[in-house]
């Protein structure tokens, strides 16, 4: 199903079911009120892109410190599942998963799972979700007690009802694996309803997530790399995905990437150009540009996020547009370059010390936010990294390279 698809059924159809719940719950808890209990099945709903998964991962990590007896459930979309079961967020056994592809699908996974969780049956439901109407009607209809999720407060629109009796304000100024964490916070009634009465967090300093390999894994992949892509012998590798995937606007420009890379070419490394196969062309046009013999398409060349994983291991630099990439690579020691634009490294930046981000500071930036559902005004026009020059991004680069590997915390 296209996302502007999804957007529409979810403000029309999404806010009436809103209300129509509110009503309902007020009723039921006037008439049968929760005792609370300690939480033995606790569920998280985490429905975005794969990289906020791995923002959240402070807050699993929080969770099982605070309720170690307590059964994690994880709910996700289909497609983005597997990074749930490579960092073993839950049992396989107790990851849920809705799948988007078509309308009629999609209702008959949220009748299955809905039912699925309701058997448990659950006691708190943690919902990730910013103002997504679909996520807090799952967090009722779950049957959980206790639903923890995000709060507009008096900012007008994005109604999500009122039946979400652990709600936080969320912060447009805080980074989102803070706001994460403050909603375990939450759980605790008596840190409601501002969450005053919560402990102050810095932010966090690593993902508190790790993807064990053993050193003959590495090693061996490497050499299967180096074997199929003999100009990378010998050299310091960079990695640029210079896709935009689902949003294209926080795309630094092709031309901007071609510079780069041919700079690192001439200055004696290589570059693998990295991504799905939907982005071989933009492969094959930057190669056409950087014009180096040691500039390979990788596109397509990891067939798992494990692979990627191994990818970041055996080489020494990743530069990369703002998404799952930037992430993900901070499970492993490469050192990262990320673009931010339409939205801000403050608030999902990737995690720990080996990540720089790079923004021009524009005044509209950042324009993407949860308050307009994450659509820009500039109409691809993202003179917000335009801006950013390609001659600093090479001097970065090349310093960056001569700095030995961190090893992971």
């Amino acid at each position: 199903m296209k996302v502007q698809t999804q957007r529409r059924i979810d403000r029309w159809l999404g806010q009436l079911l809103c209300g129509v719940v509110s009503v309902w719950s007020r009723f039921i808890n006037l008439v049968l009120p929760a005792a609370p209990r300690e939480p033995r099945h606790i569920l998280v709903i985490l429905l975005s892109e794969m990289g906020s998964v791995v923002l959240a991962g402070p807050m699993f990590a929080a969770l099982r410190q605070r309720y170690p007896s307590a059964t994690l459930h994880v709910l996700q979309l289909k497609k983005n599942q597997e990074v749930a079961l490579l960092l073993g967020l839950a049992a396989p056994e107790h990851l849920h998963a809705l799948d988007d592809k078509s309308g009629l699908g999609l209702l008959r996974d949220i009748w299955r799972v809905c039912l699925t969780l309701r058997r448990l049956p659950l006691d708190v439901v943690i919902d990730c979700e910013l103002f997504s109407r679909i996520s807090s009607l799952l967090s009722y209809f779950s049957g959980a007690s206790v639903r923890v999720g995000f709060t507009p407060h008096t900012q007008e629109g994005l109604y999500r009802g009122n039946f979400i009796n652990r709600a936080i304000p969320y912060n447009p100024h805080q980074h989102i694996s803070k706001q994460f964490l403050s909603l375990v916070d939450a759980l605790d009634a008596n840190a409601m309803p501002r969450n005053k009465a919560a402990p102050i967090r810095e932010l966090p300093s690593d993902t508190q997530l790790a993807v064990p390999f053993e050193v003959q894994e590495l090693q061996a992949y490497r050499g299967k790399m180096l074997a199929d892509h003999a100009a990378l012998i010998g050299k310091k590798i960079v990695l640029i995905y210079a896709g935009g995937g689902i949003l294209p606007e926080r795309a630094w420009p092709a031309a901007h990437y071609a510079q780069v890379a041919r700079g690192l070419c001439q200055a004696g490394h290589a570059v693998g150009l990295i991504g799905l196969r939907d982005d071989a062309q933009l492969a094959q046009d930057l190669q056409t540009q950087i014009r180096s013999e040691f500039c390979v398409d990788l596109t397509g060349y990891t067939r798992s996020i494990r692979e990627l994983l191994m990818l970041f291991h055996a080489a020494d630099l990743l530069i990369t547009n703002d998404g799952g990439p930037g992430h993900f690579a901070s499970l492993t020691p490469i050192r990262t370059l990320v673009f931010f634009g339409p939205e801000t490294g403050r608030l999902y930046g990737p995690l720990g010390p080996r990540a720089q981000v790079l923004e021009s500071g524009l005044a509209c930036s950042p324009c993407l936010s949860a308050y307009n559902h994450r659509e820009t005004f500039c109409d691809g026009d993202n003179q917000c990294l335009k801006r950013i020059a390609a001659d600093p991004v090479l001097a970065d680069a090349l310093t960056t390279l001569t700095l030995p590997k961190q090893a992971l915390s």
